[in-house]
């Protein structure tokens, strides 16, 4: 059961067809190649040549198979074929264009092996079934024990006669045979000639790092922004209880804090769209797009009276990139503020006077240590890592009675 799986079983099947196909695809390279050995046998035709010029047709067609291999985009097609056909793993494979000599070398030798052995048993495959079933039926018909084909056989003998229906199913046999073992043969070559080199690791490598960035990044865009709309809702929603629990309630300050609530969460839903869009490649989101400082206003104001915002200079003529992340700077300070602080007053002051840009928050700090998140919360990290992605500075600490975060980045 096994031999005639390894023959006709599915995957011996996909094999054939890769090589019918690789004979297909070397029929332009042979044809000319027969023009080019035409003069060497009389000028013959195309179809009309003996085994001889169809031979020399084939040998003067690989070379040329070999040179338009070395085009870059010869590989991804190989691949595409290979993979689908062959039966070998698909993470085995290098879907990118050749690049460099060695790359293009190996995906050269991987087209030329797949259409030389492709042309030969494609003919095989177009030749040898009518013959192999013309000679199954010798025994049983008197035209074809006439013909040439009788006479080739050598019908005069008896048992030659006899023999010609285990001929027959023998051509077919081997035939299957030469086409699974080719078959297998390609299929053990294709990952060492269509498979990643160091150049292509690489470019995996790079690629790979490349997305880890974009996904910390998105990871860094949600935290602040969810974890200072969380924290800001939580603050304001907190004080406008205790005011309406007091003895003296104060409509206004509720309204106001309702206010801040609802533009808190509208804001947020914004950027949050956003930031999914990034996940959704292809539905015209742009990378890094976001609020900058010229929603600074309406982030402090949704965070609360007691935020006090000062800025020095033109925040307008603050660079695009930088602008955004200065914003994200400023919402996770005030987070941290609003989770640390207890509703205490919080100074946020920007500096755009000089060749860098100055972030600072301050706070007081609490009468008692706040409460640690178990694994140590990613705020002022975050922080950190967008300065320095900026070649910037960031510290964090208590400094004479009140908690500061000073943050620096050239422009």
């Amino acid at each position: 059961m096994r031999p005639a799986r390894a023959l006709f079983g599915q995957r011996a099947r996909l094999r054939w067809l890769h090589l019918i196909l690789g004979g297909a695809l070397f029929m332009p390279f042979w044809m000319v190649g027969s023009l080019v050995v035409a003069p060497l046998f009389d000028g013959v035709g195309m179809f009309t040549g003996g085994l001889g010029a169809q031979l020399g047709a084939y040998a003067a067609g690989l070379p040329l198979a070999a040179v338009v291999a070395l085009f870059p985009l010869a590989r991804p097609m190989s691949v595409a074929a290979a993979r689908t056909l062959c039966g070998v793993p698909a993470d085995r494979f290098a879907d990118a264009p050749a690049r460099g000599g060695r790359a293009r070398a190996r995906t050269a030798a991987w087209f030329t092996l797949h259409l030389g052995a492709g042309a030969l048993v494609s003919g095989a495959t177009l030749a040898l079934p009518p013959f192999a079933v013309a000679v199954l039926a010798l025994p049983f018909s008197q035209g074809l024990r006439d013909s040439e084909l009788g006479r080739l056989w050598g019908l005069d003998a008896t048992w030659l006669l006899r023999g010609a229906v285990p001929a027959g199913l023998l051509m077919l046999l081997a035939l299957a045979a030469v086409a699974a073992a080719t078959g297998a043969l390609l299929a053990r070559q294709a990952p060492r000639l269509l498979g990643p080199g160091p150049a292509d690791r690489l470019a995996a490598a790079e690629r790979r790092a490349a997305e880890a960035e974009a996904r910390n990044r998105l990871a860094r865009e949600l935290h602040d922004s969810v974890g200072h709309a969380l924290s800001a809702v939580t603050l304001q929603a907190g004080a406008a209880r205790r005011v309406l629990d007091g003895d003296r309630a104060d409509p206004e300050f509720v309204r106001e804090a309702l206010a801040a609530i609802e533009e808190t969460t509208r804001r947020t839903v914004g950027e949050l769209d956003r930031a999914l869009g990034l996940l959704r490649r292809g539905e015209g989101a742009e990378e890094g797009v976001g609020p900058g400082l010229d929603a600074l206003e309406a982030l402090v104001r949704g965070a609360g009276p007691r935020v006090a915002l000062t800025v020095d200079g033109d925040l307008g003529a603050v660079p695009e990139a930088l602008s955004r992340e200065a914003y994200r700077i400023v919402q996770e300070g005030l987070t941290n503020a609003a989770r640390h602080a207890g509703g205490a007053p919080v100074a946020v002051r920007l500096d755009a006077r000089t060749e860098e840009l100055e972030i600072t928050v301050e706070n007081p700090l609490p009468d008692r240590p706040p409460v640690t998140r178990p694994d140590g919360g990613r705020g002022l990290r975050g922080i950190a890592e967008r300065a320095r992605l900026l070649d910037g500075t960031a510290e964090a600490g208590p400094l004479g009675g009140a908690w500061r975060l000073a943050v620096r980045i050239p422009r």
